[in-house]
C-alpha cells in the first residue's frame, strides 16, 4: 500500500479513507484481496476507529466487504455497479455543463485550458497517474465554478468503482482519447453550447463501452 502524508485540514478519518480509497482505485490494493483494520492503522500511524470508520463508509458503495472477525475483501470488478457509477456521474456532469455555459469565466477557460495542456504533455510521455489526477482535476473544476462541490464529494465517493476501471484503461487502452474528450467539452462550454456539452460528457463517460475487452484482457483475474 501506498502511503501519503497526511494533509493539515484532513481528520484522522478523512485521511484514512482518502490513503485506502486511492490505494484501490490505482490498484495497489487489488481486488479479491484482505484487508485488516489493525495492519492498516499501523501503516498509517492512526488507531483503529478512524481506519474502521473508513471503511464502513467505503463498504457503502459495495467496493470494500466487511468480513467479521476477518477484516474487509475489496471487491471485485462489477460491471453492474460501474454501470451505475457512470450513470450518476453522467446525470450530474451533464448538468454541471449546461449551468458553466452561464457560469464559467475566463479564469475558469484558463485553468481547464492549462490543465489540457498539462494532459496532452503526460499523455504523450506515458504517465498514467498524472493523467488520472488532471483528469480529476479537470471535472472537479467544472463541479467548482458552478459552484457544487458538496455534490462532488458524494458522486467522488459513490464512483470508486467507476474510477477503478477508468485508472486501468489507462494502462490498457492503446488510443485513449482522453485529452479529445475534455477539449470538446471546453469547447462547448466555451461556445455556450450546452446540447454539445452534454454529448461530449456522454461520450466521455461512455468510453468504458469500447474499452471493456481491452481491459478485461489486460486484467482478466479482476473481474467478477
Amino acid at each position: 500500500m501506498k502511503v501519503t502524508a497526511k494533509t493539515a485540514n484532513e481528520t484522522n478519518r478523512e485521511y484514512a479513507l482518502r490513503v485506502i480509497r486511492d490505494n484501490i482505485i490505482s490498484l495497489d490494493i487489488v481486488p479479491g484481496s484482505l484487508i485488516g483494520e489493525q495492519e492498516i492503522a499501523k501503516e498509517l500511524g492512526l488507531s483503529r476507529t478512524p481506519v474502521h470508520e473508513a471503511l464502513l463508509e467505503l463498504s457503502k458503495s459495495k467496493i470494500v466487504d466487511i468480513l467479521p472477525q476477518k477484516g474487509c475483501r475489496v471487491s471485485m470488478i462489477d460491471s453492474a455497479l460501474i454501470e451505475e457509477a457512470r450513470f450518476l456521474r453522467e446525470t450530474v456532469e451533464s448538468a454541471l455543463v449546461v449551468m458553466a455555459c452561464t457560469l464559467a469565466t475566463e479564469q475558469d477557460f484558463r485553468e481547464l485550458e492549462d490543465n489540457l495542456k498539462l494532459q496532452e504533455f503526460y499523455l504523450a510521455n506515458q504517465s498514467p497517474e498524472k493523467m488520472l489526477e488532471l483528469d480529476n482535476d479537470f471535472h472537479k473544476t467544472l463541479y467548482r465554478l458552478c459552484s457544487k462541490m458538496q455534490c462532488y464529494y458524494m458522486v467522488r465517493l459513490m464512483s470508486l468503482h467507476f474510477d477503478r476501471v477508468r485508472n486501468m484503461s489507462l494502462y490498457s487502452v492503446k488510443e485513449l482519447k482522453i485529452v479529445a474528450d475534455h477539449r470538446a467539452i471546453l469547447e462547448a462550454i466555451r461556445t455556450k453550447d450546452p446540447e454539445a456539452g452534454k454529448a461530449a460528457i456522454h461520450k466521455h463517460l461512455s468510453r468504458f463501452d469500447f474499452d471493456a475487452e481491452a481491459i478485461k484482457e489486460h486484467y482478466p483475474e479482476y473481474f467478477a
